[in-house]
């Protein structure tokens, strides 16, 4: 049986996740932990028998300590309750669905620990890319990476010498702006949140409508699979069918396929190297009828190219890029300023940043707040 922690329980992939140990008998939770939602992390202990848990949010920990105490779980508190929780918790693997940068520490401490990491928080990678992939190196951790595209890649790469690989080719279902007009001033948070395909949290379902969650997935693919950014391509795929691809040196171009159910991609980090029955509706391609293919509009979707833009300039300018982005949705889903506001604070926040060498936690966390600073006045300006 293996042990498993899910970190971000409560979110769209923690939720999932536990939907998928229910049905695994080769699989159990033994730790979970969310940020503030006490009541739903209360009854997935309930239900999944965790001996271990905690909520970041400090004063949502103290709001809560007794429904834990009386069932007997000790409940940690804060972000460093977090990171006790890896540490004091032995387990096989930990399922890291953390949403933004606050997924960096946890990744990290997962893998000094030596526990297997299913890794769905795209932020790590992003933000420190370098320093997580280093890390994973000298403790000998082996990341399955659980985002739909990276699990595609990754199932795709299984038994192919890496030499073999001269191109990735990431899918994106354009979000919900896909054949709008290029002025997108006016839409509306509700407008951005009714993704046509995929059912996830607010932030990303908002990256996925500005694009910016393709941005963070060409970097990620970059660091994962050690490629250059000029090898990662990005292509508009309507249906979400095809997950993404990759392109051999011979010209034989592999494709994952299956439909939208991130059920699956979490189910395989959770069994790898083995598959199991998952509770997902198999592919008709009958059903289907047509797969469509298009390029990326770039004027219509400028966060991917400010994406690219900062993983070439390297150093913290890719975690300074995440933090403005981070920064901006959530302006914008409070209504404080408009779509393309999102685009503009990312692009003034890495016009005016000072880059650190990124070769720590400290120093990316620092960048990470300095740019948080700068976007909030950004977003201040656009806001009056």
């Amino acid at each position: 049986m293996k042990s498993i922690a899910i970190l971000g329980s409560t979110g769209s992939i923690g939720t999932q996740a536990i939907d998928v140990v229910s049905r695994l008998d080769s699989v159990s939770v033994a730790a979970l932990t969310a940020h503030s939602n006490g009541e739903l992390l209360a009854r997935q202990v309930r239900a999944t028998g965790a001996r271990r848990a905690a909520l970041s949010d400090g004063e949502a920990a103290s709001r809560h300590a007794s429904a834990f105490k009386d069932m007997g779980v000790r409940l940690f508190a804060g972000p460093e309750g977090v990171l006790e929780v890896i540490r004091g918790g032995g387990f096989d693997q930990v399922l890291n669905s953390i949403v933004g940068f606050a997924g960096l520490a946890p990744t990290l401490e997962i893998l000094e620990c030596g526990m297997g990491l299913a890794l769905a928080n795209k932020e790590s990678l992003v933000a420190g890319g370098k320093l997580v992939m280093e890390t994973a190196r000298r403790n000998g951790v082996e990341m399955i990476p659980v985002d739909s595209e990276h699990s595609a890649i990754f199932q795709c790469l299984t038994g192919e010498e890496r030499a073999g690989l001269a191109r990735i080719i990431l899918t994106a279902s354009g979000g919900p702006f896909r054949e709008a007009p290029r002025d997108l001033s006016s839409v509306t948070a509700q407008d951005a949140l009714a993704h046509p395909t995929w059912s996830m949290g607010p932030k990303v379902t908002i990256d996925s409508a500005t694009l910016m969650n393709k941005g963070l997935e060409v970097l990620e693919a970059h660091h994962l699979f050690s490629v250059e950014l000029d090898e990662v391509d990005v292509i508009i795929h309507p249906q979400s069918i095809i997950h993404s691809m990759v392109e051999m040196v011979d010209g034989s171009v592999l494709a994952h396929l299956g439909v939208p159910d991130m059920r699956i991609p979490i189910q395989y980090a959770l069994t790898y190297p083995a598959r199991a029955r998952c509770p997902a509706r198999f592919l008709s391609l009958a059903e289907v009828g047509t797969l469509t293919f298009d390029e990326v509009d770039a004027k219509r979707f400028p966060c991917l190219g400010l994406a690219y833009e900062a993983g070439r300039m390297g150093k913290t300018y890719a975690a300074a890029m995440n933090a403005a982005n981070e920064e901006a949705v959530t302006a914008f889903l409070a209504g404080r300023m408009g779509f393309t506001g999102i685009a503009e604070v990312v692009e003034e926040v890495l016009e005016t940043h000072e880059p650190l060498p990124a070769s720590g936690l400290e120093e990316i966390t620092e960048a990470e707040s300095n740019a948080r600073a700068r976007a909030r006045e950004s977003i201040g300006r656009l806001e009056a």
